[in-house]
């Protein structure tokens, strides 16, 4: 690569800005053209005359959003395009031409170009898709270092969010984590309780030692307990050999009964009975075992309930409630959506060895939108579901279900806007969730605060972040 002089004002790092970009372009009417529309939309912006001059400034300056000519004296803008993605192959570039074919158009794409614009250009379009491939450039790039974080910070391998409610289950699963407590996971099916029983395990001093997850609720009682405990010959008909249980394999480890609501009553017992003296004996036999074996408990109905029901035992509930973690439902941390796509896309794009896909702006909008009754496990399915079925490089509103489609939305999304960022996109979806939610307190912040399980203080900063104005009590 030839030696440029690079004479330029140094690139901008307004935090606050739309986004860094970098113009790629020989004609100076063209590049000053571009500046001047972006930078008029709160961009910053670098231009460069050759691929080698860009090339140069890439490797200076991060960017959000490269705009490449295909015609580049020297060097063409496929060739530069090939080099970008090298130095780094996330980086959104959009290619411009007065040569748009459809063949130029496809070949760009196929190279992973993040979109193909002809010139002359239509400025809203162009801004558009400016908006919509600075927003996914930030989103990855908070995905990535929120995830480094976590793991710095924690051993977080699975667990994506950033939304106030998750951030505290973090601080409290570290907290928690170097205990021997048991620990009690309460919240409904699908939010995620065995993610965040293996972030304890892996946290504890026990992270060398097996984590053994058992589901209580798939099994008759004989079984579940032959698999806990284990049996010795002959215990029963089928005992045809002896078998060691469950508990013996955890041993010093960590044992996950998922659905623990689920066990019989004498099951019960049992586990009550190695909680308080950690000892059990195989089914069939006489001779007491004794184990180390931390105990983590997952439940979606109310424990509580059973125990006035008569149907759970009082005794085994405050041994497992020494340490309660309660799980949001998805619809109670929508902010989280947009991170949890991305990293469900990468997560089976490797599993099928498919390219990494982008979800556009207008299929994420009914995602925000929609109740998810399943939570992250049904957004997880949806998402694995797009994945498989998609012959292109984007998940598009086409490959979502029908239950996406406007059923089941407990947020009515705003259409006026379609060329609007993902980040305009969450916001407008989080505003209205929380006007909604007012309206339907009186406009009483305390009780809408109490609704949404956080301090009054974090729902006063979100109400002046967003702009929401706040009705008088008792207007309609």
């Amino acid at each position: 690569m030839s030696e440029v002089a690079v004479i330029s004002r140094p690139l901008k790092t307004n935090p606050s800005s739309s986004g860094s970009v970098l113009i790629i372009d020989d004609e100076t009417e063209i590049r000053e053209s571009l500046q001047t529309l972006l930078e008029m939309e709160g961009f910053d912006v670098e231009t460069a005359v050759s691929g080698e001059e860009g090339l140069l400034r890439i490797g200076e300056h991060p960017y959000d959003l490269v705009l490449l000519d295909l015609a580049l004296p020297g060097r063409d803008g496929m060739d530069i395009l090939s080099e970008l993605h090298a130095h780094d192959e996330r980086l959104p570039v959009i290619m411009i031409t007065a040569y748009g074919t459809v063949e130029n158009a496809v070949h760009a794409m196929q190279s992973g170009a993040a979109n193909f614009v002809q010139k002359p250009w239509d400025n809203e379009k162009l801004l558009a898709d400016v908006r919509a491939a600075v927003g996914w450039r930030r989103a990855e790039e908070e995905n990535v270092q929120l995830k480094r974080a976590l793991k710095q910070r924690y051993n977080f391998e699975n667990i994506v969010g950033k939304s106030e409610p998750m951030l505290k289950i973090f601080d409290l699963v570290a907290q928690v984590a170097t205990s021997r407590s048991t620990v009690l996971l309460q919240g409904e099916s699908g939010t995620g309780k065995e993610v965040i029983a293996k972030a304890v395990h892996l946290n504890s001093p026990r992270r060398d030692r097996p984590f053994v997850p058992v589901n209580t609720g798939s099994m008759p009682t004989d079984l579940l307990e032959s698999t806990l405990f284990g049996h010795v010959k002959g215990a029963f008909t089928s005992a045809v050999a002896s078998k060691k249980g469950l508990f013996k394999v955890a041993d010093k480890g960590t044992l996950f009964l998922d659905e623990i609501a689920t066990m019989g009553m004498e099951t019960q017992a049992k586990i009550l009975r190695v909680l308080q003296d950690r000892k059990f004996m195989h089914l069939g036999g006489i001779q007491e075992i004794q184990v180390d074996v931390r105990i983590i408990a997952a439940t979606n109905v109310d424990l509580r309930q059973l125990v006035r029901e008569g149907r759970f035992r009082e005794d085994l509930f405050y041994r497992l409630n020494v340490i309660s973690i309660e799980l949001p439902p998805l619809r109670q941390r929508k902010e989280d959506i947009p991170l949890l796509v991305e990293h469900f896309l990468k997560k089976y794009a490797e599993e099928n060895e498919r390219p990494l896909l982008r979800i556009t702006p207008e299929a994420l909008r009914p995602l925000l939108g929609y109740s998810w009754p399943g939570n992250v496990r049904e957004l997880e399915n949806v998402i694995e579901r797009a994945v498989v079925l998609s012959s292109g490089d984007e998940i598009a509103l086409d490959l979502l279900p029908d239950s996406m489609m406007g059923r089941g939305s407990s947020v009515a999304m705003n259409d006026s806007h379609p060329d609007a960022s993902l980040f305009e996109i969450v916001e407008d979806c989080e505003r209205r969730i929380i006007s909604d939610m007012l309206e339907k307190c009186n406009w009483n912040q305390t009780e809408a605060a109490e609704r949404f399980h956080v301090p009054l203080s974090t729902l006063n900063q979100k109400i002046r972040r967003l702009n929401i104005e706040i009705r008088k009590k008792g207007r309609g």
